[in-house]
């Protein structure tokens, strides 16, 4: 089985070798390519990749290049996990909203809209050359804004499932508090990538007993905090709202937090030069400590279980994933796409039932959903007017003048990313 990650040179992917080196049983990869521009990057990431397979008895071999079509070329399955414009492009996301007093973050609002416009070509080029070396190969996305990047792959045709690690890190969290393994623990995990709710917490499978009451009544401090909202918000909710939505639930609070201090980016920055220099030791075998504060928990537990259903060698699974509606969520059309439990398996994910939803959920699903209509349009097609219909569109902005204002920054800070421009 050869495996092949684009953007093989994140700092993130000392996460995903270790979890390949533990589970070999689960998905048995006998060749890893990483792929990514950044040659200085790879040299050094592969280098500890390959320590970590040697430590853990790994038999596979990793291979490192710059060449995409040669990375891809064969491969069972390509994971995606680029950042077009690295963390100087994701500082201006984060950054240049906020002179509008409009949230400055890289996944959604303004910033969320610049990543995509800067992403979608790049994907969809990279998903072309996998085609044509081999069209059989999965697709998995990693790469931000998870939910339109993998609706602009599969619009395009291609076999793709996206992914995102915020539900597996719910999943173990609540495992750890309810003292089950995470296997136990089923999610009615609902929305869209990145806006999604825990409407009920589930032991032994979709049909089991909900504890999410039980939780929140026991242990509702301790989820709230790490929500960054207050307790009697979720009370008053009686669901555990992805951290995401204190986007939209505190807009200004938010927004008056980010301009009085560095942008995440800013540190992810700091970290990652600490990251690499530390994965220069040839004495390191083993992910750093360091990279937990990165980001991505559990990234590689949840990409190497999606594979291993994808490829055929763990079977059938459920896992959230991200895929089209197909008629799952009425109120959207079949061709959005959602984020909730799936069953997965080599013919692609095909969503389950969710619960139905409250007014106060569908209505920004809604929203939201029509504004990933018109961003992945303007990413596709480009133009001033695009950019900003998609913005004018945005929940979080909604207004003319600031949509216009937000257009031109946009274009100012991202005209190298987008040909059109």
């Amino acid at each position: 089985m050869k495996l092949a990650v684009v953007g093989g040179g994140s700092t993130y992917t000392p996460e995903l070798i270790d979890g390949l080196a533990r589970l070999r049983d689960t998905l048995p990869v006998e060749e890893l390519v990483l792929v990514d521009p950044a040659a200085d990057r790879l040299d050094l990431v592969g280098g500890l990749a390959r320590r970590i397979f040697a430590k853990q008895g790994h038999p596979g071999r990793i291979v490192t290049t710059s060449d995409v079509d040669a990375g891809v070329a064969d491969a069972d399955a390509v994971l995606l996990q680029l950042r077009v414009g690295g963390q100087a492009a994701r500082n201006q996301d984060e950054t240049w909203p906020l002179e509008c007093g409009c949230i400055g973050q890289e996944t959604t609002g303004a910033g969320g809209l610049a990543k995509a416009l800067r992403t979608v070509p790049v994907v969809l080029d990279i998903a072309e050359r996998v085609r044509r070396t081999n069209p059989d190969a999965w697709i998995i996305d990693f790469t931000n804004p998870v939910g339109i990047v993998t609706r602009a792959l599969l619009q395009a045709g291609h076999k793709a499932v996206g992914l995102c690690n915020v539900a597996i890190g719910f999943q173990r969290k609540f495992a750890a508090l309810l003292d089950v393994t995470p296997g136990e623990v089923h999610l009615d995990h609902v929305g869209l990538n990145h806006l999604t709710w825990e409407l009920g917490v589930r032991l032994g499978g979709p049909d089991g007993e909900n504890v999410l009451p039980k939780l929140l009544a026991e242990h509702g401090d301790s989820i709230a905090d790490d929500l960054h909202m207050p307790r009697a918000v979720v009370d008053r909710l009686g669901v555990v709202p992805s951290y995401y939505l204190r986007y939209f639930y505190a807009h200004d609070e938010v927004v008056r937090e980010l301009g009085s201090k560095p942008s995440r980016a800013v540190e992810v920055a700091a970290m990652e030069k600490e990251l690499l220099a530390m994965y220069g030791d040839p004495a390191l075998d083993e992910k750093p400590a360091l990279l937990a504060r990165r980001g991505g928990a559990f990234y590689s537990e949840a990409a190497v279980d999606l594979a291993s259903s994808l490829l055929g060698s763990g079977g059938s699974a459920v896992q959230v994933v991200n895929t089209y509606n197909k008629g799952t969520l009425p109120f959207l059309p079949d061709d959005a796409v959602i984020e909730v439990q799936a069953r997965v398996d080599g013919t692609g994910a095909t969503p389950l039932a969710v619960p139905e939803l409250d007014p106060l959920y569908t209505g920004l699903i809604s929203h939201v959903t029509a504004y990933e209509d018109l961003a992945l349009e303007a990413a596709l097609r480009g133009g001033r007017d695009r950019v900003f219909k998609a913005l004018l569109a945005h929940p979080l902005i909604g207004q003319f003048e600031y949509a216009d204002a937000l257009t031109d920054k946009l274009i100012a800070h991202n005209r190298e990313h987008l040909a059109w421009a």
